[in-house]
């Protein structure tokens, strides 16, 4: 039997809403669907595989491979013409993959993303695609919004790997996640290579799936989102977007290292500039590897891409303020008039 789509789960720790998941994943999927959950080191994995559907198929890769590795890890062991990624702590609902799948379907390399939304206030907005910052800063769009207030399908800068769909054949064209990055940013980072690559990210509105989602900073969490933003803007980024970027970059570290020393993860924040120094040689193969693959204009990302620097999950400093109004004139200066499809 061919498979349509293969749905694509990663666990790790606790998991306290794992069962809840894939019950429902199991209850949504068509027959022809495939599902596939990498245990990265799920809690109590052998006690709890008892409670899980039998149609789950469980991959133990036998280390923590992150969330790049173990997405990647599944979509090479799976059969489908489609690759479905949900979190293990998200609720789909009916009819929301045959939405993704019907939209990631509109061309050869499409990434369709849905609509998460908060499991506790299901009427409100978890991510609705999330915006990019020029500086490579990416947050959830639309958090605690309406749903009401996003139910037209557009165009989004980068998909949330929290629910998002694309064609195999374009998975492997893109040679999935980097596993470099760990976790954090990958969908991004991919995003961004589909924009210029030729392809579109979707998002649909229809494709609803219900996250318990939690917003926490840690300090390993600050470290790999600050290195892996700095890894796409360095390596996806085209020369003239990266010239560009670059004075408005530079200074914005130096505000993120003082907001790092006053919160106490400086020591976070240099090492993450300590990998990309060591790791520079990786990061120039990485960028020729990658520029090479463009098809488009290299300035279809940039009209794509946000001035301001607006999570809405949490307080805006006046430091905050003072830098969007910063950043967003210098970018009116430096963008050219450009419009991505």
């Amino acid at each position: 039997m061919n498979v349509r789509a293969s749905i694509v789960i990663v666990g790790f720790g606790a998991e306290e809403f794992l069962e809840d998941c894939l019950d429902a994943a199991q209850g949504v999927a068509a027959s022809e669907d495939e599902i596939l959950l990498v245990d990265n080191g799920i809690d109590h994995a052998d006690k709890r595989r008892v409670d899980w559907p039998d149609r789950i198929r469980v991959l133990r890769p036998g280390t923590n491979l992150g969330f790049a590795g173990g997405v990647n890890h599944a979509v090479a062991e799976s059969f489908g013409e489609f690759v479905v990624l949900l979190n293990s702590d998200a609720i789909v609902r009916a009819g929301a993959i045959d939405a993704l799948l019907s939209a990631s379907d509109a061309t050869p390399a499409t990434i369709a993303t849905g609509c998460l939304r908060l499991a506790e206030a299901p009427d409100l907005v978890n991510s609705a695609g999330n915006p990019m910052h020029f500086t490579g800063v990416c947050w959830a769009g639309g958090y605690g919004e309406p749903a009401s207030s996003h139910a037209e399908r557009r165009h989004v800068a980068t998909a949330s790997g929290g629910f998002m769909a694309i064609r195999r054949t374009a998975w492997d064209d893109l040679q999935g996640f980097n596993e470099a990055y760990f976790a954090y940013h990958e969908d991004a980072e991919l995003s961004a290579r589909v924009w210029l690559m030729g392809g579109q990210v979707v998002f649909v509105p229809d494709a609803v799936a219900l996250h318990h989602y939690d917003f926490s900073r840690n300090a390993r969490k600050m470290y790999l989102l600050e290195r892996n933003r700095l890894i796409t803007v360095l390596t996806v980024y085209p020369s003239g977007l990266r010239r560009r970027v670059l004075p408005a970059l530079a200074l914005s570290e130096l505000g993120l290292l003082a907001v790092a020393a006053r919160e106490g993860w400086l020591a976070n924040k240099t090492d993450a500039y300590r990998w990309l120094w060591e790791h520079r040689r990786d990061l120039r193969r990485r960028r020729a590897a990658v520029q090479h693959t463009w098809v488009r204009d290299p300035d279809a990302l940039t009209p794509l891409l946000a001035s301001r620097i607006e999570p809405a999950m949490i307080d805006h400093p006046p430091l905050l303020k003072v830098a969007n109004a910063g950043m967003s004139a210098y970018w009116r200066l430096m963008r050219p008039r450009t419009s991505a499809r």
